[in-house]
């Protein structure tokens, strides 16, 4: 039995992998796939794959490019979710803000610094023609703490999916002011070079298994009732959210991985670019 590592955010993205891990299917391939939540998101999944604590990372996509830019530990090998990520813009539910504009060089709450969270503070401040360079940051670690930084006054904004804040937003904690979507698939599968290098026949295997849950995964009988219950969602968001969600079985291509590096760029977040091919790879 082969023990693999594997990293992800807790939410309803990832189920197709934990439906896979409990239904044996990794099991039966001689594969012991352990799953660990990391609710802290793509900074500390980066850290983990830089520390040898896994060895693959379901991880936004332009998270990881940017964190390979520095440091070549890993290599893409699939996107996981071709759709855009919807980021919902988040103030306290007792705030008087209630636009994006009221929150011009304001204090964004982020989970660390290298995280979906800050790098997407950065894309939303260019959207709205904002100076990126004057967003004040507060390292939060996760969703609690991001509730804790508004109640003490630390933070004005915060950032995150916008299904998994919803019942947030639901119950009054949170005010939705608005969204802001990835402009390229959100998910991508990242696996440590070193252990890619003695077990790719693995992630072939891996990458088939999973592949097979996510082509059919939407049509699964009662699959928004299941979603709905796991993640404590109401069933109808969680309809809203699987119309726009879609799962990929195929690679990072060379046009989309430069829209991202780009913007990368432009927005002073990466000091230099590095060729698709040392960050990218097909098994």
């Amino acid at each position: 039995m082969k023990e693999v590592k594997i990293v992800g955010v807790p939410e309803h993205f990832n189920l197709p992998w934990h439906m896979c891990i409990e239904n044996g299917e990794f099991h039966e391939a001689g594969i012991d796939l352990q799953w660990t939540d990391v609710p802290e998101g793509t900074g500390k999944m980066c850290q983990m794959l830089r520390a040898n604590e896994t060895d693959i990372a379901i991880i936004l996509t332009e998270g990881i490019i940017k964190d390979l830019n520095e440091n070549q530990h890993s290599s893409i090998i699939q996107i996981f979710v071709k759709s855009p990520l919807i980021w919902g813009i988040h103030v306290d539910g007792k705030a008087e803000y209630n636009s994006v504009a009221d929150l011009e060089n304001k204090v964004s709450a982020i989970s660390r610094m290298g995280s979906g969270s800050h790098l997407m503070s950065i894309v939303n401040a260019e959207k709205n023609n904002w100076n990126t360079n004057n967003i004040p940051f507060e390292v939060v670690n996760n969703l609690d703490g991001a509730v804790a930084s508004f109640s003490e006054g630390k933070s004005d904004y915060f950032m995150w999916e916008k299904y998994t804040t919803k019942p947030l937003v639901d119950n009054g904690t949170f005010k939705r002011v608005g969204e802001c979507p990835t402009p390229w698939p959100c998910f991508v599968i990242a696996v440590r070079n070193e252990f890619l290098a003695e077990n790719e026949s693995v992630m072939a295997l891996i990458l088939e298994i999973i592949n097979a849950t996510t082509e059919e995964f939407k049509y699964i009988p009662s699959i928004d009732r299941t979603l709905a219950t796991r993640y404590h969602q109401k069933l109808e968001d969680i309809q809203q959210w699987l119309q726009q969600t879609q799962w990929s079985q195929k690679n990072l291509d060379e046009k989309t991985y430069q829209i991202v590096q780009n913007k990368l760029f432009d927005l002073a977040i990466i000091s230099n670019k590095v060729a698709f091919n040392q960050l990218v790879k097909n098994l």
